[in-house]
């Protein structure tokens, strides 16, 4: 079965530490994924598809210096990719989930335990699940390397990076062969 990611029930938040001593947050857009299952609604692989250029952490010179060849280059880099094929169940709707995550063009592993929930009916009748995880990343892993020294010691910029992603997913419609 095939569940399609809901980007407008998705939530993606990331946080990085500013200075060593404050954390800066944001989010950035899901433009499309899915789920597959097998007929009993283990997880067997899944897809998501992020918008770079919708990060946003509220203040405007910050996004635009995201977006630029400094850290996600957006204008050749439009997308962040995340592929997952290795689906463990851990039980009571726990799964770990092992996979590729390509950013700015570099693809590396990444690794994380979901939660999942559902499914459940809407009241328009579609089948939906969710699933809530987090992780963390080295940006440097991926050549977002911008960074500049403070006079005190340590750098302005962390290095790592940390998400949390809630998201529900809607039963696809079965296609009819005629």
């Amino acid at each position: 079965m095939r569940w399609n990611l809901d980007p407008t029930h998705t939530s993606v938040e990331f946080a990085v530490r500013h200075m060593m001593i404050a954390t800066v947050k944001g989010t950035i857009n899901l433009k499309e994924g899915y789920v597959e299952t097998d007929e009993t609604g283990k997880p067997l692989r899944v897809e998501a598809r992020l918008d770079a250029a919708s990060i946003h952490t509220g203040v405007a010179d910050r996004d635009n210096h995201l977006r630029s060849p400094d850290f996600l280059d957006v204008a050749n880099h439009p997308e962040i990719v995340f592929r997952g094929e290795r689906i463990t169940p851990l039980g009571e709707g726990r799964y770990r989930v092992e996979g590729e995550v390509t950013i700015r063009g570099v693809t590396r592993p990444l690794a994380f335990e979901v939660e999942t929930h559902g499914p459940v009916k809407d009241p328009w009748g579609n089948e939906r699940i969710a699933a809530h995880f987090e992780g963390k990343l080295n940006r440097k892993d991926f050549g977002l390397t911008w960074n500049m020294p403070l006079e005190a010691g340590g750098l302005l910029v962390g290095e790592e990076v940390r998400f949390s992603v809630d998201t529900e997913a809607v039963k696809a419609k079965e296609e009819v062969n005629v």
